[in-house]
């Protein structure tokens, strides 16, 4: 067979009569390159589709026992939805899908962010009978382990080479603890104070920290490019997470303290003020575009938001000066 016709080889050459072809081995390695690209492409974009989920329902379907807290049962409802059902994302490292997504992770560090919040309330306030008494150990441990970092996986080089706790093992560990938490409410041997000083200053730290979140809207908003701005969508995410937080809080602390919200016939307000911050929590752009805020054809979905949440501010301060009467 003639030299030439041997498929697969190109002519090199001819060192003597028993020379032999060599293989294309760059174009391969090229093919080879392609064929990768192409699965990794198509293993990322799947991924990501099957993994994102902005999940912002209204109703957890949460109930709770006589003498339970259900506050205390919806954030841990909230933790396990993230970590376990939804799966958690913000520490997923590059070789996974997750680590592709960033509207998610940054939603579900802001919900994380709330109960954090709400956590330590409820070991300075709420779970004691003042000031000056014993800290419940449930939730003294609940309140760390939120505030854990969010993007913490098996291995934390910043701060040691051995392995660690992912933040979903430390979010799971709160949740344990709030659980037994709500059960020793129920079996009275742990304390819930309904009463309104302790509401009261819960809702003037909750509107404070709206306060520093507006704050942050707005150096977005001023920092913000014409259309492009790569930033933007993780302001909205975040304070869109930490706003859906605090409704499903302050939506069971409205059952926890249904008498002192009676008592000061605040049920009104009360309602006007859920709705405020729900209508902030469920704002879903397909695009987050941070235009100027009186922009005709290009939006500012930061300006929209952050109108939503200094109504619902307002209306928690409005709140909290009627309990201090």
């Amino acid at each position: 067979m003639d030299d030439d016709t041997i498929i697969g080889l190109e002519p090199t050459a001819r060192l003597g009569d028993g020379a032999i072809r060599r293989t294309n081995y760059p174009r391969l390695a090229l093919r080879g390159l392609g064929v990768l690209l192409v699965a990794a492409a198509l293993y990322y974009s799947a991924g990501m589709l099957y993994i994102h989920e902005i999940d912002d329902t209204a109703d957890l379907g949460v109930t709770v026992e006589s003498g339970q807290s259900l506050a205390i049962a919806v954030a841990a409802r909230l933790i396990e939805r993230e970590t376990d059902i939804n799966r958690w994302t913000a520490n997923d490292p590059f070789f996974l899908p997750g680590a592709a997504l960033d509207n998610m992770p940054n939603f579900q560090q802001g919900i994380v962010y709330a109960l954090s919040r709400f956590a330590i309330e409820m070991s300075d306030q709420i779970g004691r009978i003042r000031g000056s008494s014993q800290v419940d150990p449930d939730l003294d441990n609940a309140a760390g382990r939120l505030k854990y970092p969010g993007d913490i996986w098996y291995f934390d080089f910043a701060t040691s080479l051995a392995p660690t706790s992912t933040s979903e093992e430390q979010y799971r560990t709160a949740r344990r603890a709030l659980l037994n938490y709500n059960e020793r409410l129920a079996t009275g041997d742990a304390r819930f104070e309904r009463r309104a000083d302790n509401l009261q200053a819960t809702l003037e730290r909750i509107g404070s920290d709206l306060g520093s979140q507006s704050a942050g809207l707005d150096h977005a908003i001023a920092a913000g490019g014409w259309l492009i701005d790569f930033q933007a969508d993780d302001v909205f995410y975040q304070t869109k997470g930490r706003l859906y937080g605090y409704y499903q809080l302050l939506a069971a602390f409205g059952q926890d303290f249904r008498r002192v919200i009676a008592d000061r016939e605040l049920g009104p307000a009360w309602t006007q003020m859920l709705a405020s911050m729900r209508h902030a929590d469920e704002l879903d752009p397909l695009v987050v575009v941070n235009g100027a805020p009186d922009g005709q054809m290009i939006p500012s979905h930061l300006a929209a938001q952050g109108f939503y949440l200094l109504r619902a501010r307002t209306q928690l301060k409005e709140i909290a000066n009627i309990l201090l009467k």
